[in-house]
């Protein structure tokens, strides 16, 4: 049986992986550091475009987990047919929450209180006042309620908003309320100052945000987008920032990278940041943590973590 561990974290800086498997480097390089035939577990490289992180997929014949250091896992789903049957798919829930809700909630509030006209004004060296929407008494619906979802909203309950509605993909009860399904988004829609995305990309959700989905959002709302670029139909958002009746901040775009003189970069009202949502410092330890624990549960034979799929499974 094959023992390598392909790391994206070198593996002096774990303290605690367990004995009896072989540690080997690797973060995308164009070398790759051992046979992929002798990878039992792939760390796949963070940060990384999806072309690098699925390149030694085909040959790993002998792999039995596939851990992700990102929640979504739609760039490997998309090439997991390269593996052989029977392998472990894993995402990183647990890493990147803290993270992205803080972001999601920066990008909120930096939107509605006007922060980056503040900092053009700066720039000029220009003192600009001016009336701005607060957070508080602000309705907000929460589309993609898992992990990181319920994170933005416990980073809300702070800020006196009038309202938080959930949505998943299946209605549900939660600790800080019920979670609608999907199908209730048309109704909720009207209602919501603020439309925060954090659904994973899915062929449910892929363009979910569509022309009739904006249309519905009320006049002045405002949509963050903390999830995946295709979520949202960018030339559907782009009709609705020009007309000047939404705005938008978005920490993802289709395409990505968002190229040089893409019409979303000067669209009116919108804030763009460049998918910073997990790395900052709070990623490193936790990544750490989570690898470790699902090393040693696949050493001791216990269940692993964070199970997305089965290779060849009908249970997918």
């Amino acid at each position: 049986m094959t023992s390598d561990v392909w790391l994206p974290i070198p593996p002096a800086e774990f303290q605690e992986l367990p004995e009896g498997l072989n540690y080997l480097f690797w973060d995308g390089d164009q070398e790759f550091p051992g046979d992929p035939a002798d990878c039992a577990v792939y760390v796949v490289p963070y940060m990384k475009r999806q072309p690098v992180k699925v390149r030694p997929l085909e040959g790993m014949r002998n792999v039995r987990l596939i851990q992700t250091l990102t929640a979504g896992v739609d760039d490997m789903i998309a090439a997991i047919d390269l593996v052989p049957p029977g392998v472990l798919l894993c995402n990183a829930r647990g890493v990147h929450e803290a993270s992205t809700a803080e972001l999601a909630l920066a990008l909120t509030l930096a939107s509605l209180r006007g922060i980056p006209g503040f900092v053009r004004a700066q720039q000029r060296e220009h003192w600009e006042g001016g009336f701005h929407p607060a957070l508080a008494d602000r309705s907000v619906l929460i589309v993609g309620y898992g992990a990181i979802g319920a994170a933005i909203e416990d980073r809300l309950a702070p800020f006196e908003v009038a309202r938080v509605a959930r949505v998943a993909r299946s209605g549900r009860a939660s600790a800080r309320g019920p979670v609608l399904p999907l199908t209730a988004l048309p109704d909720l829609l009207p209602e919501a100052d603020v439309v925060i995305l954090s659904t994973p990309l899915t062929d449910t959700t892929r363009g979910l945000v569509d022309a009739e989905f904006l249309a519905r959002m009320k006049d002045g709302a405002l949509l963050v987008n903390v999830a995946r670029g295709p979520v949202v139909d960018t030339k559907a958002l782009l009709a609705e920032l020009e007309s000047g009746r939404l705005t938008a901040a978005l920490d993802v775009t289709d395409p990505e990278p968002l190229p040089a003189g893409h019409p979303l970069w000067q669209a009116p009202g919108v804030l763009i940041s460049p998918h910073v949502g997990g790395p900052t410092s709070a990623f490193l330890p936790r990544a750490k943590r989570l690898v470790t624990d699902q090393l040693n549960r696949l050493v001791n034979r216990q269940p692993l973590r964070n199970v997305m799929l089965t290779t060849g499974s009908t249970d997918n």
